[in-house]
């Protein structure tokens, strides 16, 4: 392959696209496919290398090229020695830290100065903020002037690792230069290095997010069994937050802020996510709302190949993850099967991403005699998969707008999905005009098994009543979320932004 200034665009990618199947990575797959005329390159952000999988997606040929890099696999080995430090450059951060610690805060204008002093030859190396003593002193002072957590060994090494990725993504971005336009396809690292980017070599950015990232790492670092709560018992108040979740909650944030405020364009699937990016810090002039589409054309005869009857299957299509809450939809398969035992429960997704909550899973419908009636099939395509469900169920406790509802609706499955990201849009509308097409499914709280299987049983067990759900379904979808619509909006976006750089 190429060099990325070979590139129209080069998408910064985190953990998705091409080694996650679904999800994001369709998207991004769908986007590549659309625009054959643009050449795209590819910069994947990932943890550790050994735990890359493999590649589940064939590059499209207007891909020339892609790099790999993984941020949190250490340094080779090396003879370590005492440094001074550059006076200047950790003054300069020190600065910075002060300024963040202002709520709000977001001191874009100083990121340039500083990611030059990263690159190598720079005046603040890796190895000073590892080894000299002046970065010594200033992990001290902040731990003594503002950590509430009494581990000062736990405070250094989060500290460590929470800033240690940050000199290779300055590295990364170093070598960007001369592709035509960034598009990170969420805040992040994949934002930041956008950022880091655009202020080294002046490249317009784009920044589209699914979700919101930094409310989806709260809700998995709130979670977090790796981060440690060293307070004892009569320290700890149920109502704060310990000390390094909170640390690394404004971490995220701080690399929000820049991310949107480094970026010509914001877009979000939703209003309620357009909204939530300009309080996290997006100027609100340079945002805008591009909800995902989806090929309906292709996926409108799948609604000849549904059997006649209603098929007597609920199914959760998504990866075994918390953030979707795949037991709450177990416990409410144990509901539904009690009232309509001749339901069979399908979970669609791939498992290999969290181990630990897959194997808890298993667990739990082996606990609630679960085994005859459900099924967990891995990754399954949906042409195969959507003709023979009747409701398509998503018990998450945090989406944008998820495209396997869509996708669902186009193929004329209705939908029982959590009251999270845009599910009440595409369920009952968003305008009066949308409102008036019908409910396309039901709507739930987060995590009440109870609700859920009381929205799914009615669906099943009515005939009548799943074919004006389905008929809601497929006139919203036709009406507002076709691929089209979709790609139009972007073509706006890339062809605006490109023809800038000339």
């Amino acid at each position: 392959m190429t060099e990325p200034k070979d590139s129209d665009i080069t998408l910064l990618l985190e953990g998705t696209y091409p080694f996650v199947r679904g999800g994001v990575s369709g998207w991004v797959h769908q986007m590549i496919r659309a625009f054959p005329q643009r050449r795209f390159a590819i910069v994947y952000l990932g943890a550790h290398r050994e735990d890359l999988g493999e590649q589940r997606y064939e590059l499209p040929s207007n891909v020339v090229h892609m790099e790999c890099h993984f941020l949190l696999d250490p340094a080779p080995a090396g003879r370590v020695s005492a440094r001074r430090g550059d006076t200047q450059a950790f003054d300069r951060v020190a600065q910075l830290h002060t300024q963040l610690q202002q709520p709000g805060a977001c001191p874009v204008p100083d990121l340039g100065a500083l990611v030059r002093d990263m690159l190598p030859g720079g005046r603040l190396q890796l190895e000073d903020f590892l080894h000299a003593e002046r970065a010594w002193d200033q992990i001290c002072e902040a731990y003594e002037q503002r950590c509430t957590d009494p581990s000062f060994v736990d405070y250094f090494w989060t500290v460590r690792n929470m800033h240690t990725p940050l000199w290779k993504l300055a590295h990364i971005a170093n070598g960007l230069h001369g592709t035509r336009a960034l598009h990170a396809v969420s805040t992040g690292y994949a934002g930041f290095l956008g950022a880091l980017a655009h202020q080294l070599h002046g490249l317009p950015l784009i920044v589209s997010e699914h979700g919101i990232y930094t409310k989806e790492r709260q809700i998995d670092l709130l979670g977090a069994d790796w981060i440690r709560d060293n307070r004892n018992v009569f320290q700890k108040d149920p109502t704060i937050t310990a000390h390094l979740r909170q640390l690394w909650m404004r971490f995220f944030q701080w690399l929000g802020r820049w991310s949107y405020q480094s970026a010509d364009t914001v877009v979000a699937l939703f209003e309620a996510n357009r909204l939530r990016q300009i309080a996290d810090g997006a100027p609100a002039g340079r945002t805008r709302m591009i909800p995902n589409g989806v090929p309906v054309h292709r996926l409108a005869p799948l609604r000849a190949q549904r059997p006649d009857a209603v098929p007597q299957v609920m199914c959760l299509i998504g990866r075994v993850v918390p953030i979707k809450d795949v037991k709450t939809f177990i416990r409410a398969a144990r509901l539904v099967c009690d009232r309509l035992p001749g339901v069979q429960v399908w979970i669609a997704g791939p498992d290999e991403e969290h181990p630990d909550y897959a194997q808890a899973c298993h667990a739990l419908v082996r606990s609630l005699d679960l085994q005859d009636q459900l099924q967990f099939l891995g990754f399954q395509r949906m042409h195969d998969l959507l003709p023979r469900i009747g409701v398509n169920v998503l018990s998450s406790i945090s989406e944008g707008l998820p495209l396997v509802l869509i996708e669902g609706f186009a193929a004329g499955v209705p939908a029982v999905a959590t009251d999270v990201g845009a599910c009440r849009q595409l369920i009952e509308g968003l305008t009066a005009d949308d409102q008036a097409l019908g409910h396309a499914g039901a709507v739930v709280p987060i995590a009440d098994p109870a609700a859920l299987a009381d929205a799914i049983v009615p669906l099943l067990a009515d005939p009548a009543r799943w074919h004006a759900v389905s008929a809601a379904a497929v006139a919203r979808v036709e009406r507002h979320y076709t691929e089209e619509q979709m790609i139009d909006s972007y073509r706006q976006v890339y062809d605006h932004t490109l023809e800038a750089t000339r």
